[in-house]
C-alpha cells in the first residue's frame, strides 16, 4: 500500500482519507450525509467537520499499487 495525494470534495471523500485542515492532519472515521449534498465527517476525538458540495480539501489516500 502507498499513500498518494488527492483532492476531495463531498462526493469523493472516503473513510480512511487523511485530511489536512488548518495545518493539522485528521483521519476520516465516518461520513454522514447532510441536506443539499453536504457531508458531516467524523474525524475522531469528537472532531466533526461539515463540508458542502463545493468544498475542496487536500487529502492523502492509501491505495494498492497497480501491478
Amino acid at each position: 500500500m502507498i499513500a498518494v495525494p488527492v483532492v476531495v470534495d463531498a462526493k469523493s471523500v472516503r473513510r480512511g482519507d487523511q485530511l489536512l485542515v488548518g495545518g493539522q492532519a485528521f483521519t476520516v472515521i465516518d461520513i454522514l450525509g447532510q441536506p443539499r449534498g453536504g457531508k458531516r465527517l467524523d474525524l475522531g476525538d469528537g472532531v466533526q467537520l461539515v463540508i458542502q458540495p463545493n468544498t475542496v480539501l487536500y487529502a492523502t489516500r492509501t491505495v494498492r499499487p497497480a501491478g
